[in-house]
């Protein structure tokens, strides 16, 4: 399953504030509204604004560790509000690359900053105009997607001294210090890293009641919604079949029988229903879980709702008496398998792609999709790739399952 998502800290000013270069007042809340919110999450990013962390008003230990940890930063210096322009030099100063620097098109630029690469806006004063906001938007997710794909240094301090190290803050520590955020229950962001951390523990019994408060304090955030459903289903408790109907309930408000085209929410429930089916032997459940494989495949030629089509197509097979419906029901499986392993050789085969977030379940996804085809000796080079990129224990787990079953099903 896709992985998390990674975070981009936002900081700038807050509220109505005027640049006394020029005399012109911004509502620099409209500019993270209009622009850079939507542009950083449209990036699959999780988006997260220094002030809203902020107790004291004054720059403190969580607030150094994400301008250490956070995987992209978004600096917005209009109105050179002090603040901004300080935690701009701190990341500067610790972090080489993936660093973005905005500002309103209007009024000089710093001495410091006049040679950093700035990505410009036109601010109307109270608002921001549709066309440009949409452009903005567009033009602003492009080069995120270029600054977090292929990393250059975008700091003047590694650009000009290259053999400088940058400082690191051991992993550790940046837990302990979100953990201390996530603890005061104030900020999502804190409490999504608590239940993240918790999931590569295994710990869904943890990680779920994270997972609650996080969806209770966003309730329109579907990610939050499938994290949810998905470690409540991974727990078992009370009991597995509990568990299990528990977790389709939560997943049932995104309305995966809807319009809905999320491959995540429609793989999710398509999974509550195969564990169904294997605890209980009812056909219908696995009906189910096939309807659900097949529409996130079809639909956005999703991989791992297409693996588990194809797996669903093989238990179908397994039980089914007609010998052309089995047949048929092989056929199916053994077309699914070869158009996913046809999709993916050409994202391991790009530089470019290997570095994805997801790259770890592609591996486990050729893998299982070449040793579905019988296809024992390229399944073995996914596999390993798939268990050297990860040490996560019901990942791990997850894999090997997957791996024995098909591996029966497809010998009978």
């Amino acid at each position: 399953m896709p992985g998390t998502k990674k975070i981009c800290f936002v900081i700038m000013g807050f509220g109505t504030k005027t640049d006394f270069s020029t005399g012109k007042t911004l509502d620099l809340d409209q500019t993270y509204k209009n622009i850079i919110q939507p542009a950083v999450e449209t990036s699959g990013f999780q988006c997260i604004r220094a002030d809203e962390i902020q107790e004291s008003g004054l720059i403190d230990k969580s607030m150094y560790a994400l301008l250490m940890q956070a995987d992209l930063v978004v600096a917005d210096i209009s109105t050179y509000n002090p603040n901004a322009i300080y935690e701009l030099g701190i990341r500067h100063a610790v972090k080489p690359y993936t660093t973005i620097v905005l500002k309103e098109k209007d009024g000089k630029i710093p001495f410091d900053l006049d040679h950093t690469r700035i990505f410009k806006y036109s601010h109307l004063g109270v608002d921001i105009g549709a066309d440009e906001a949409k452009r903005c938007q567009q033009e602003l997710s492009e080069l995120i997607t270029r600054t977090t794909t292929n990393p250059l240094a975008d700091s003047p301090l590694y650009e000009y001294l290259a053999k400088v190290v940058p400082p690191t803050l051991p992993k550790e520590e940046y837990e302990r210090i979100i953990g201390e955020l996530a603890d005061k229950e104030k900020h999502i962001f804190a409490i999504v890293e608590k239940a993240k951390k918790y999931m590569s523990e295994s710990n869904f019994e943890e990680a779920k009641k994270f997972w609650e408060k996080a969806t209770e304090k966003v309730p329109s955030e579907s990610f939050f919604i499938q994290q949810y459903a998905l470690s409540i289903y991974k727990s078992k408790q009370p009991t597995e079949l509990s568990a299990l109907s528990d977790a389709l309930r939560v997943i049932e408000s995104l309305d995966p029988d809807g319009d809905t085209n999320d491959p995540e929410t429609l793989g999710i429930t398509g999974a509550i229903y195969k564990r169904m089916w294997a605890l209980n032997s009812d056909q219908e459940y696995l009906r189910r879980a096939i309807k659900y494989y097949e529409k996130g495949f079809k639909l956005r030629n999703d991989y791992y709702t297409g693996e588990n089509y194809a797996l669903c197509l093989n238990m179908m097979a397994s039980i089914e008496e007609n010998n052309d419906e089995k047949t048929y029901y092989e056929i199916a499986a053994k077309k699914t398998r070869q158009r996913i392993i046809d999709d993916l050789l050409s994202v391991v085969g790009d530089e470019e792609e290997v570095n994805r977030a997801d790259i770890k379940w592609i591996y486990a996804t050729l893998s299982n999709c070449y040793y579905g085809l019988k296809d024992d000796e390229n399944g073995a080079v996914y596999e390993e790739k798939f268990l050297e990129s990860t040490d996560i224990e019901w990942e791990h787990d997850t894999f090997k399952q997957a791996k024995k079953q098909i591996q029966e099903l497809v010998r009978r």
